[in-house]
């Protein structure tokens, strides 16, 4: 319509000296009123693409939140991962030196059992030695006893010594 409107000035008549323009008001009528119908319509469509704008803009904006508030989920399931596998690391690495410990506890006790338990064999095993060093005097000494009476009476044979010294 603008392009009408210019056209219909661009082929008027100037009017000499004054530059002044005539124009067909019949015609000019037509295009106001037709600007007039027009205009309104195009400020409608102009409002409907500043609404769309709009809701473009919003819808954006809804999923820029969407999308950083799921990235901190991530991040925070993430980190909480990390803190899990960082806590589990350490509940095994407590355990282990645990294990550890307990582990070299029983092996000094266990030791020291042994030990206690040989010094104990040795002496039982000195005092036997002991015991029987004393029963084999006494037998020696039985068995001496025996063969000189039997050498003095004469009335039987001697028995021959025993080859074990």
């Amino acid at each position: 319509m603008v392009d009408r409107l210019e056209t219909l000035i661009n082929t008027s008549k100037v009017v000499p000296v004054s530059g002044s323009l005539l124009v067909d008001k019949k015609k000019v009528l037509e295009l106001v009123d037709q600007l007039r119908l027009a205009i309104p319509q195009e400020v409608k469509q102009a409002e409907e693409v500043l609404i769309q704008k709009d809701q473009i803009m919003n819808n954006a904006m809804v999923e820029a939140r969407r999308a950083k508030s799921q990235a901190e989920d991530e991040f925070m399931e993430k980190l909480n991962q990390n803190e899990l596998l960082k806590r589990a690391e350490e509940m095994l690495s407590d355990a282990e030196h645990k294990a550890n410990r307990i582990t070299d506890q029983a092996e000094a006790e266990a030791h020291a059992k042994r030990t206690e338990a040989d010094a104990y064999a040795l002496r039982a095993l000195r005092a036997f030695e002991k015991e029987l060093n004393t029963l084999h005097g006494s037998v020696r000494a039985g068995i001496d006893l025996l063969a000189g009476n039997a050498l003095v009476n004469n009335s039987y044979d001697p028995v021959p010594a025993a080859a074990d010294d």
